[in-house]
């Protein structure tokens, strides 16, 4: 006999389905546990995070440029850089770029925008 026909063929007893059952519903609880229900955390968090964010707060954008919150609209953010201001959508702030997160880089790049602001205030 093929070894090929033994897995093909089917069982013989009829109470296999509802154990089957049981199994898809205990894989289906699995997946809701294990990812649905930590992307809709995710995605809730995300979104409480872009609707509390101020005007002069410090942010790093999903295409990893930095800059501060100059203004917010209604459908997205004004974003000031060194090369001037540039407006994004809610959706492209990544993460908050503060001195608790980011340590002595945050402190740096501080102080180099404020002696950016200085010198254009002089000019």
């Amino acid at each position: 006999m093929n070894l090929l026909s033994i897995f093909l063929q089917a069982p013989a007893q009829g109470g296999n389905s509802s154990m089957m059952l049981i199994m898809m519903g205990v894989m289906f609880v699995g997946f809701y546990f294990l990812m649905i229900r930590p992307q809709m955390r995710k995605q809730k968090q995300e979104k409480n995070f872009q609707e509390t964010l101020k005007v002069g707060t410090r942010v790093v954008l999903t295409s990893g440029l930095h800059g501060r919150i100059a203004q917010i609209q209604d459908d997205g953010f004004v974003i000031e850089t060194l090369s001037g201001k540039l407006k994004f959508e809610k959706a492209a702030v990544s993460r908050e770029f503060t001195e608790a997160r980011f340590g002595d880089k945050a402190k740096a790049a501080e102080k180099a925008d404020d002696k950016k602001e200085i010198e254009t205030e002089k000019k």
